[in-house]
């Protein structure tokens, strides 16, 4: 089976039937990296509003633009021989093949800052994700580690949608709202609950905060955690993981108004905020936004007894349609379990799902999509922006390092420890969660 990649050039090229999101996803990164107005670049999330200040990439050097994929494989894997243990590449489930295969860990983000933090030995930790992942791992790993981000214009759009500013002025008017008082219990009026696919800033944010972090696999178990200390929870940057979740433990949908950080009170009026469970930030994955109910449907029809295995980030409706929601590493055990030949249609990035295909040819795996559309940040990194950074590191030289300061990196390191102390309750247990 072809990579992403490879279909992506020969469906722009006629060669190949089907149909990609954007032509422009043929061309390199590097095309996107300095055009005159900062955009995500082409694929899932380019209609996304991009903040000012997002980081931008430089050019990299012409001869790691115009070399070819052999000429790249050679450079990375004679890079990787000479650095040996000093160097450690980590590689997300939704990066491109062509990436993926250089990776001595592939996993989540969770997954990956575990690997990073279990990784004390290398100098530099390669992160090949996006910016709020290498962020994480720079605060789990050791103070005289470096972690590099081979594109810096490899971000989250998601991430983005909650920036700190935008979180303290709703904390600031949901204040003026509960005021700071606990109840008879001893909770007090709201927790901060930030999903891992958010900035240091806002993690730290909740550590200050008496909140938390959360993945898609340990959801339901920190939503518990927080209903332990706190009234109600404020969620953020994700509203379909947020509502999901809390949906399956039983809250009611009415009771999880939206806050629009672009409005007062986020379009709420005092008495629905006063009576929710969990506020739910206005954010959203461009990836799983794609999948709909009709392509389940579809699917059903055209695939007698399919299973439909969906992200908890997709929409209510398709998570209510699916057979099982559950995170990149539920989907992807939840086929490795399979004994029999099994029909799946995954409703989750393009790339995790072609390679998922590929590596259990016993089953029948497809996209729910059917239209060709990788996640647009995840895309910016390419094997010749990771031959650069390598042979950089092979120099004495440390390019795209991405460092949290201290008074960042504390009070997020409290909310990811929090995170990790937290264990499932009788309600977790009802949830399939990252």
């Amino acid at each position: 089976m072809s990579s992403v990649d490879t279909a992506i050039r020969l469906i722009t090229t006629g060669a190949k039937q089907g149909e990609t999101c954007s032509p422009d996803l043929a061309d390199g990164p590097w095309v996107f990296d300095l055009q005159p107005k900062p955009s995500y670049g082409p694929g899932s999330s380019m209609f996304d509003i991009i903040p000012t200040g997002t980081p931008r990439q430089g050019q990299i050097p012409q001869q790691y633009r115009d070399a070819s994929n052999e000429q790249l494989d050679a450079r990375i894997l004679a890079a990787k021989k000479t650095l040996g243990d000093r160097v450690v590449v980590l590689g997300h489930f939704y990066q491109r093949d062509e990436v993926v295969k250089y990776a001595d860990f592939v996993g989540d983000s969770f997954q990956l800052a575990n690997a990073a933090k279990a990784s004390p030995a290398a100098e530099a930790i390669v992160f090949c994700g996006v910016h709020f992942m290498a962020e994480t791992a720079d605060i789990v790993s050791g103070p005289n580690q470096k972690v590099i981000l081979p594109n810096l214009a490899a971000g989250c759009s998601m991430a983005d949608m909650a920036d700190i500013d935008s979180v303290e002025e709703a904390w600031a008017q949901l204040e003026s709202i509960y005021g700071s008082a606990a109840d008879a219990d001893g909770r007090v009026p709201v927790i901060p609950v930030t999903y891992m696919n958010s900035s240091a800033a806002i993690k730290a944010f909740c550590g200050e905060h008496g909140g938390i972090v959360c993945t898609s696999s340990n959801a339901a178990t920190v939503l518990e955690w927080a209903f332990e200390r706190g009234q109600r929870v404020l969620f953020f940057p994700d509203q379909h993981l947020g509502r999901n979740t809390a949906k399956a433990m039983g809250i009611p949908v009415e009771l999880m108004p939206m806050w629009n950080p672009s409005k007062p009170l986020g379009g709420n009026d005092a008495e629905a905020l006063l009576e929710s469970k969990v506020i739910l930030w206005h954010g959203f994955c461009s990836v799983h936004k794609r999948f709909t109910v009709e392509q389940i449907d579809k699917a059903r029809a055209e695939h007698p007894g399919v299973q439909v295995l969906v992200h908890p980030e997709c929409p209510m409706a398709v998570v209510d349609a699916a057979d099982a929601a559950g995170s990149t590493d539920f989907i992807g055990k939840a086929i490795a379990a399979a004994t029999e030949p099994t029909t799946f249609a995954i409703g989750t990035e393009i790339n995790m799902v072609n390679r998922l295909a590929a590596q259990y040819p016993q089953h029948e795996i497809f996209c729910l999509d059917p239209v060709i559309c990788p996640c647009s940040t995840m895309y910016r990194i390419h094997p010749g922006f990771l031959a650069w950074v390598l042979e950089a590191l092979v120099r004495g030289e440390v390019l795209n390092q991405i460092s949290v300061g201290e008074a960042i990196a504390a009070p997020a390191r409290i909310a990811l420890e929090r995170m990790l102390a937290a264990r499932p309750g009788t309600v977790a247990a009802h949830v399939i969660g990252d």
